[in-house]
């Protein structure tokens, strides 16, 4: 077994066990600060009622439909900003500025424009991670030599197809760190149009156990989003993290 491995398991294994010490101590009220065994009781319950997969099922369709949206428009535009100058002189600096906004503030003006319904959330979670995949995928490609760019132009290779032979092999880094962020960002505007949206969804669950007092409801959730969360970026994330560093020869021994 990878030694990493190892340092992970003992190390979440210490995190409960003073979680279960801490319960025990009743330093909070126990309502407040269930155990370990209560809240893994309560994901076994959900799990086996089906609510928990049918949540999650839920809250992953509609991440995985504004996120892809979220991506596809933050690529091009990153690029679009980092190349033509009077864009970034103007669309840049409006990109720039609502970074600024929480994504939750997009809710109000997402109900308005759609109604009670997915779109709403959808319009949410594409706002919420769009905007940080745009500024760190224009980052990346102005910061790539220019050298590269004239050397291209030079062996001559076309306007159009600079984007995909040169602009976009080099700035993968940048893109693959704008996905990552974009994914964490996506995340939280998903709950956040969950939490006040009533919809099917694991930010459902969460107010449901807020509402009901059920704090291993609410941890049990949070333990769930925390998993997937892990789950994507050693699957998905960080695979791509290593054919990146391994073309660009970064790994280490």
């Amino acid at each position: 077994m990878p030694r990493s491995l190892i340092l992970r398991a003992v190390f979440f294994l210490a995190l409960i066990g003073v979680w279960f010490l801490l319960h025990r101590a009743e330093i909070w009220d126990p309502t407040l600060f269930p155990s370990p065994l209560q809240v893994a009781a309560t994901l076994w319950n959900s799990l086996r009622d089906g609510s928990l997969l049918l949540a999650t099922a839920v809250s992953l369709r509609r991440i995985l439909v504004g996120y892809a949206w979220s991506l596809l428009l933050g690529i091009v535009s990153g690029i679009l900003l980092a190349r033509v100058r009077w864009l970034e002189d103007t669309v840049g600096a409006l990109v720039l500025g609502l970074q600024t906004l929480p994504s939750i503030c997009w809710l109000p003006l997402a109900l308005l424009w759609f109604g009670l319904n997915d779109n709403a959330i959808l319009f949410v979670v594409v706002m919420g991670a769009l905007l940080s995949i745009t500024v760190a995928v224009q980052d990346g490609v102005k910061n790539i030599p220019p050298v590269y760019v004239r050397a291209a132009l030079t062996m001559g290779t076309r306007p159009a197809a600079m984007y995909f032979q040169v602009l976009l092999p080099a700035s993968l880094p940048a893109i693959l760190t704008g996905a990552k962020l974009g994914w964490s960002f996506a995340w939280r505007s998903l709950m956040a149009g969950e939490l006040l949206f009533v919809s099917l969804g694991l930010g459902h669950m969460l107010m449901m156990g807020r509402e009901l007092a059920d704090m291993s409801q609410v941890i049990a959730v949070m333990l769930v989003i925390v998993g997937l969360g892990l789950l994507v970026d050693r699957a998905i994330f960080g695979v791509l993290e290593r054919l990146v560093r391994e073309r660009w020869g970064l790994l280490r021994d």
